[in-house]
């Protein structure tokens, strides 16, 4: 072994302590375990405790931890090249582009490559703006969440009381872009008390409402995530994003998709393709790369695309090696492990629907692919949130083996979110962790 990755991997407590004393994290809940190996849906920290990871870390790792397939074109790879400047051409990025064009609906056929989530969809604001060049305000979601980025987080609830705080994006506001809000149909949670048809519908009058008299000039876009994770694993109604479309193509501005975290695990390869409504651009990201970082945005052919005249210029978006990882993660999911995502969702959706008996707290259960949200509440009847025992259940299964999510601007929604490839033995054990989990908070 390199000696300095033996100095690394050495590490004692107290050194670990010391290291930290200068690391600075702006996201997340730190304090947990320290990892340091992993395989599989499975991780090890630096006590040798073992976890069952149903975060993916980030929602990144599709193929799990040291994937053999990856690890190996990553060794093959790594000997030609890794980083190249985004103006110089390769063989890996002409694949990938052609590639992911052959899998989007039919009139998404360009890609652009950039260096995360957030830039990507500001990526697709450039390309909103430039095909809109009198358009100044993008439309988003009660409750969104499009990155961190000066140019994204106005448009993410962070930036919103939606937490019943004002939190992180809001100390920023004099730097960052406003957005204009249209409300999001959580069928769970419906204020009006009218039966789910009428409400979607009210929302879309809302939206037609807002973007006939509550913007300046053209709107430049609508942005939407079709399940709207942070939110709370929302997942939106087909006829909302049909009604969209349509207002979208009324009021002839844009319909952009944040696919960031509906890419492949909700079973199908595009959300365009789950709820049959397809946007004029694509934005991906997280595990697009093959658990390596990459990003992208595949634009519709009607769009006038980017020049290049420094309109989009990164020096790491054009990173071989994660376009090689992100290829050979495609050929994966393209052979067995999409049929895989389906099958263990609907498996373990079913199976937490079940416990609502035994645990009324359960008050919903959110699942498409292996993209799955456990809203808890006090009662079924007042659904009143209980953030303080979520946040408990996810501790707890922390200590019994499994890394939960936790989200929903209320924090009271738990996320089972593994790797694709998890089969159903580790299914089981997931369940098993949860229930136990469950039940020493709820039931103590």
């Amino acid at each position: 072994m390199d000696p300095l990755l033996q100095q690394i991997y050495s590490m004692d407590k107290a050194r670990m302590e010391q290291c930290g004393k200068h690391l600075m994290v702006g996201g997340g809940t730190r304090g947990g375990p320290v990892l340091q190996r992993g395989k599989g849906v499975r991780v090890w920290d630096a006590d040798g405790r073992e976890y069952i990871d149903c975060t993916s870390q980030g929602w990144a790792l599709y193929l799990g931890y040291a994937h053999d397939d990856i690890n190996r074109v990553i060794r093959e790879h790594i000997e030609s090249m890794t980083h190249v400047h985004q103006p110089f051409d390769t063989k890996v990025r002409f694949y990938l582009a052609e590639k992911l064009a052959s899998l989007a609906p039919d009139n998404l056929n360009r890609v652009s490559f950039t260096v995360g989530g957030g830039p990507a969809v500001e990526a697709a604001m450039k390309i909103c703006i430039k095909n809109l060049p009198a358009a100044r305000d993008f439309v988003c979601l009660y409750d969104s969440y499009h990155g961190t980025t000066l140019g994204t987080m106005g448009a993410s609830w962070v930036s919103t009381r939606s937490s019943g705080k004002y939190v992180g994006g809001s100390r920023f506001l004099p730097l960052t872009r406003p957005f204009i809000r249209i409300p999001n149909p959580d069928t769970y949670r419906n204020p009006f008390g009218v039966d789910t048809e009428t409400y979607i519908d009210m929302c879309l009058t809302m939206a037609r409402e807002t973007l006939e008299r509550g913007i300046a000039g053209k709107p430049a876009g609508v942005i939407v995530e079709p399940i709207q994770a942070s939110a709370g694993q929302l997942i939106l109604p087909k006829p909302y994003l049909e009604g969209l479309r349509r207002l979208c193509d009324e009021y002839q501005t844009l319909l952009v998709f944040d696919e960031i975290q509906t890419f492949a695990r909700i079973g199908e390869m595009f959300a365009a393709d789950y709820f049959g409504v397809t946007p004029d651009i694509i934005v991906l990201g997280k595990a697009i790369g093959g658990s390596l970082p990459l990003a992208a945005i595949i634009v519709s052919d009607r769009l006038e695309g980017f020049a290049g005249d420094v309109e989009e210029l990164h020096t790491f978006a054009s990173p071989t090696l994660s376009m090689v990882t992100g290829a050979k993660m495609i050929e994966l999911l393209e052979n067995g492990v999409l049929e895989n995502c389906r099958r263990r969702g609907r498996y373990i959706g079913d199976q937490v629907r079940s416990m609502m008996a035994e645990f009324p707290e359960i008050g919903d259960v959110r699942q498409a692919g292996l993209h799955i949200g456990i809203e808890f509440v006090k009662d079924p009847a007042g659904k009143q949130p209980i953030p303080a025992e979520t946040v408990a259940i996810r501790d707890a299964g922390v200590r019994n083996g499994a890394i939960f999510g936790l989200g929903g601007v209320r924090r009271n929604v738990l996320k089972i979110k593994p790797p694709l490839i998890i089969n159903q033995q580790e299914c089981d054990e997931v369940l098993d962790k949860f229930r136990q989990s469950v039940r020493q908070v709820l039931r103590q």
